[in-house]
């Protein structure tokens, strides 16, 4: 079996999407997204199919290591996303060709469902309560949620006291049978997460994820030992090089992305090194449904998974993302569990005259907002 063709379809800032053919008549997908730099990541892969096309898709890890070091120049968002999205692809081809789902071929399931998050943000408030009841209602037991707005360096007493009260708020809301957690998404400064963590474990968080910004790894000890509230990171780490960092530093819950850290091939290997820390496995997923599968691949897989993070809220109804699937059922949870995916390769059929009549060959709208201080100054999102 050969490779013979590798096509991306850009369907919107927050979703590409890249199919991978083969001469046995056996194609795979996969999803390249990198928020905001869709078309950026799209050249990457269209680049990197030159190494592809008329190779044997079934040499993943030997492909991985061409596409991944093979330009000399390596690592990053785009790189690794672009990888990230063929990888994918390449498990979807040979789960296919072999009639098994991804995680059969990485050792057999460990759990026969996978428990998700859904997230609970507030327009103008940290937490919306009506989303978060119905969330619980349909069965979600662990919520996450952002802090509402631009944060300065060192915030006033008062906005931190604000903060605290809506999470308060949102805890008697759902009561204490289920998580939660906060993103505090790298806006916080060192000294300002030092300041909050203490005061948030009165509120029992599940956990607070990336405290600081990603080039700040090397400090992220210091809140971990700060307070007994578990501390969460990794969604703009992009190997395991990068996640040794913060591992040795003892968080406890890694989240990379299966779409922007190396694929499949290279987040099963940062949940193998996290099991050695006594750390677990959250990948970061606010993308579409090819890209849930393929994370939940992962779930299925490795014995030290916490959580998934999804978007598509399947478990509130319909979901617009869904579409370029013929079969989203199969990622609709149960009691706040997805079943275990049991089709070939991600376990997702996807429908190409759907994604292709999707595709966005304009200017695309902005993945996320910029953001400015009162006096002008970048203030991070």
């Amino acid at each position: 079996m050969r490779i013979t063709s590798v096509e991306t379809f850009v369907l919107s800032n927050r979703q590409a999407l890249v199919k991978v053919s083969t001469d046995e008549g056996v194609a795979g997908w996969g999803e390249h997204t990198l928020e905001n730099w869709v078309r950026t990541s799209s050249a990457a892969v269209e680049r990197m199919s030159e190494h592809l096309v008329g190779a044997d898709p079934l040499r993943i890890t030997g492909l991985w290591q061409t596409l991944t070091r093979g330009g000399f120049y390596r690592g990053g968002p785009v790189l690794s996303s672009a990888v990230a999205g063929l990888d994918q692809a390449l498990w979807d081809i040979k789960g296919r060709w072999l009639g098994v789902p991804v995680h059969e071929l990485l050792g057999g399931p460990t759990r026969d469902a996978a428990r998700i998050y859904a997230h609970a943000n507030g327009p103008e408030r940290t937490g919306d309560l009506q989303r978060a009841r119905a969330h619980v209602t349909a069965g979600i037991d662990l919520l996450k949620v952002a802090p509402h707005g631009r944060i300065e360096f060192l915030e006033k007493p008062e906005h931190l006291d604000t903060l605290l009260a809506e999470l308060a708020q949102l805890r008697a809301a759902v009561g204490t049978g289920v998580d939660l957690a906060i993103d505090l998404h790298g806006r916080f400064s060192l000294p300002l997460s030092r300041r909050l963590l203490p005061r948030l474990d009165a509120l029992g968080i599940a956990f607070v994820e990336e405290p600081v910004r990603p080039e700040h790894s090397d400090l992220i000890g210091d809140l971990v030992r700060c307070s007994p509230i578990p501390v969460a990171t990794g969604e703009r780490l992009y190997s395991r090089a990068e996640f040794r960092r913060v591992l040795d530093a003892g968080v406890a819950i890694v989240q990379p992305d299966v779409c922007h850290a190396g694929g499949i091939t290279e987040c099963f290997r940062i949940a193998t090194q996290a099991e050695t820390y006594d750390a677990q496995l959250a990948p970061h997923c606010p993308l579409g449904p090819v890209a849930l599968a393929a994370s939940l691949q992962l779930a299925f897989a490795v014995p030290n998974f916490y959580a998934q993070e999804q978007v598509l809220d399947l478990h509130l109804g319909t979901s617009p993302a869904a579409t370029v699937l013929t079969n989203p059922q199969v990622l609709v949870p149960i009691d706040g569990r997805i079943p275990r995916l049991t089709g070939p390769g991600l376990g997702v059929e996807v429908d190409e005259d759907a994604v292709r009549a999707a595709v966005d060959a304009g200017r695309l709208a902005p993945g996320s907002p910029a953001w400015a201080h009162p006096d002008g100054s970048f203030a991070e999102w």
